[in-house]
């Protein structure tokens, strides 16, 4: 397994990505608030195989924005992906 982030040359970039066995599992965009889903996260859905993309936060808003799209709280996040 491996952590990395991902940018391009216009310094988009999403804080998190989780690969194993050489394939993107998910990608990760940290948040200290609750906001809209970053414009990055539907960039980089349109452009990458990543299948899912999570934005998390600090505080309690969970919605599912679209398919593999998602914004949680980061206590959340981690019991989901049993951290």
């Amino acid at each position: 397994m491996e952590l990395r982030f991902l940018r391009d040359v216009d310094k988009r970039e999403i804080d998190f990505v989780v690969i194993k066995n050489k394939k993107p599992v998910f990608a990760v965009e940290c948040k200290t608030g609750e906001r809209s889903v970053s414009p990055h996260i539907h960039y980089f859905k349109r452009k990458t195989g990543i299948p899912n993309f999570y934005q998390v936060h600090l505080g309690s808003k969970h919605i599912e924005v679209d398919k593999g799209i998602t914004i949680l709280p980061f206590w959340k996040f981690c019991i989901d992906k049993k951290l």
